[in-house]
């Protein structure tokens, strides 16, 4: 999950994977986590600034990832280092070309069930769980 920060005087997401260990424990004078919020995806931009972004360039994220695959002699391989490579266009970049945001917090358990895993967390089934608790009959 992505995390809302101010880069450069202006509104940024910061994605997990790109963040140092100083950053992820962070924390403010009360003691909270410095970066806490968060980034469900959930935006409305005006329409004239989302044409204008059109024309701009998206930042290339370079993601390290750790491939199964067969080798030469027909046997699985899962490999404990990164062999291979992600390159991702994020929407999510478009926020640090706005001059401002506003942002909002929602109650993850109420607003965020996010389906990453095939089973247990962030899930299917915790999504389908997440539903019933708010009263969505499946």
């Amino acid at each position: 999950m992505g995390l809302l920060c101010l880069e450069d005087g202006k509104p940024s997401i910061v994605e997990y994977y790109e963040m140092s260990k100083e950053m992820a424990e962070a924390r403010a004078s009360d003691g909270s986590l410095e970066y806490k919020y968060g980034v469900i995806l959930n935006y409305l931009f005006a329409l004239d600034k989302l044409e204008e972004i059109v024309n701009n360039q998206l930042t290339v994220h370079v993601v390290e990832k750790k491939i199964p695959h067969i080798n030469e002699n027909g046997e699985l391989v899962t490999p404990t280092e990164p062999n291979g490579y992600k390159f991702e266009l994020l929407v999510l970049d478009m926020i640090h070309m706005m001059d401002n945001n506003l942002a909002y917090e929602v109650a993850r358990e109420k607003e965020f069930a996010p389906i990453k895993n095939l089973h247990g967390t962030d899930s299917v089934d915790s999504a389908r769980d997440l539903l019933e608790k708010n009263g969505v009959r499946l």
